[in-house]
């Protein structure tokens, strides 16, 4: 950037003293919430973001320099809550991840399965994975296989959560074809996020080894996602 197109120091200070502006009615908005969905502390922190971003930007292009914070953007602020103070009914939307990093286990699993429920029919299903994988969660419950994953030669990867909430439950039926396709990003209630992301920064100065080998960090993200939020990758665990 040349320097003719670089921020005056006096914009700088100007954005700063924006972002210290936006701190002080986040905070007071915080302090004087009327509900955890309070959209004044929704609208703050959306104020404070955008401020934060300016000042980032220009501190850089001026200075070469950045701040320690990563608050997110716009695109990852949530919409408040507009379902049902006292919902009739919820539904509950998971999505776990795995890798299969001992094929052999898995396949070792689904056979002693297959072998239990041989019906003589000959079916050979779990000589492949994706069949193995098939006979283990026809078998298992999902929380099962999530309390067992090591037993099936599968890892732990992401995992999500999402309650939303509903005025009455769903037709037997309905939803089963596109299970996710119909959610109102403005009724979900709550959503809890597990990943290893979340660790990257302590494993940066902490061995793998020394921490507790179920230890996991949680992520409540308070009611409601983006519209734009792509709905469709939930659909792996029903």
């Amino acid at each position: 950037m040349s320097d003719a197109a670089q921020p005056t120091a006096a914009e700088v200070r100007a954005a700063a003293e924006a972002v210290k502006t936006a701190l002080d009615r986040h905070l007071a908005a915080v302090e004087h919430r009327s509900g955890e969905d309070d959209p004044d502390v929704y609208e703050a922190f959306n104020q404070l973001a955008a401020a934060a971003e300016v000042y980032d930007e220009l501190l850089y292009d001026r200075y070469d320099e950045v701040t320690p914070f990563e608050i997110p953007g716009s695109d990852d602020a949530l919409p408040p809550y507009t379902g049902p103070e006292e919902p009739n009914a919820v539904s509950v939307l998971i999505r776990r991840d795995y890798a299969v990093v001992e094929p052999q286990r898995l396949l070792a699993q689904a056979q002693r399965v297959e072998a239990v429920d041989d019906d003589g029919t000959g079916a050979e299903a779990s000589d492949t994975v994706h069949g193995a994988l098939g006979i283990l969660f026809g078998e298992f419950e999902p929380d099962e296989i999530a309390s067992r994953h090591k037993e099936f030669g599968l890892e732990e990867a992401d995992s999500t959560l999402w309650v939303t909430a509903a005025d009455e439950p769903a037709d037997p039926g309905e939803w089963l074809e596109a299970p996710f396709d119909q959610v109102d990003a403005e009724r979900v209630v709550c959503r809890f996020d597990v990943s290893a992301v979340f660790d990257d920064e302590v494993d940066d100065v902490i061995d793998e080894d020394d921490l507790l080998e179920d230890e996991l960090d949680t992520d409540l993200v308070a009611v409601g996602l983006d519209e734009d939020e792509d709905l469709e990758p939930l659909d792996a665990d029903r």
